[in-house]
């Protein structure tokens, strides 16, 4: 038995999400068909992340246990091969330890949301981006975002259906920038509750149109109340970007 460790770009328009589900198609259960159709083995995927209906990734990681023959790079073409046409692929494929695994040795994680700031509808990046038609105070955004950082309890940022055992989290960076129209939102944590990301994109978009202060912001963190949550962004914008080891 092997270990190998994937490195995944995909398109999350499609799927329910990275997560295999009996109601519809994910990201997890195309590579594992994929798999099975390779190696005849009924395999996990396991992934460093579980992303929502709707979420990208540009470097999701994962790794899986294969009883097969095969080397990285004939397993990275035959997953990609048995992909298509699936908005699925192996970037990267390697032999770990069998003691590596993509979630529980992850040391960080990294998402980015990206929204385009303009009046004109979205054309090529439909689903890719959230439009916000409204001017957008970017400075007022990256000056918010810094009362986020740090070690709090998250629960206003918390989905309902969040299965982490504590809304406690730290996060290491929350940056905003502007080139031209886009405006990129880039979070690093060890690790995320459930909607975090796209919670604190959605208040500090708030921020941005001048319906919400600073101090607003702050409260509604240190109300820990999901009650207190001003706006969820959507799904369409945010891509899983990195995963450090």
């Amino acid at each position: 038995m092997t270990r190998f460790a994937l490195t995944v770009e995909f398109d999350g328009r499609p799927f329910m999400g990275w997560q295999r589900q009996p109601h519809g198609a994910s990201v997890q259960g195309a590579i594992e068909d994929a798999l099975h159709s390779v190696t005849g083995e009924a395999a996990t995927v396991h992934a460093a992340g579980r992303t929502d209906a709707g979420v990208h990734g540009l470097a999701m990681r994962a790794h899986v246990d294969v009883a097969k023959a095969i080397t990285p790079f004939r397993l990275m073409e035959a997953l990609n091969a048995r992909l298509r046409p699936a908005p699925v692929a192996v970037l990267a494929c390697e032999e770990v330890a069998d003691d590596w695994h993509a979630r529980f040795s992850c040391l960080g994680r990294a998402y980015e949301y990206r929204i385009v700031n303009r009046r004109a509808p979205l054309t090529f990046e439909r689903g890719l981006a959230w439009q916000v038609p409204q001017p957008l105070d970017t400075g007022a955004m990256a000056e918010a975002a810094q009362v986020l950082v740090g070690r709090h309890d998250f629960t206003t940022f918390r989905s309902v259906h969040c299965q982490s055992a504590s809304p406690v989290k730290t996060l290491a960076r929350l940056d905003v920038r502007r080139v031209g129209d886009r405006v990129m939102v880039e979070a690093a944590a060890r690790s995320f509750l459930h909607h975090q990301v796209r919670s604190m994109v959605g208040c500090l978009v708030l921020v941005g149109l001048a319906r919400w202060s600073v101090e607003r912001l702050r409260e509604a963190l240190v109300a820990a109340d999901r009650a207190e949550l001003g706006l969820n962004a959507p799904p369409d914008g945010l891509f899983f970007v990195a995963a450090d080891y």
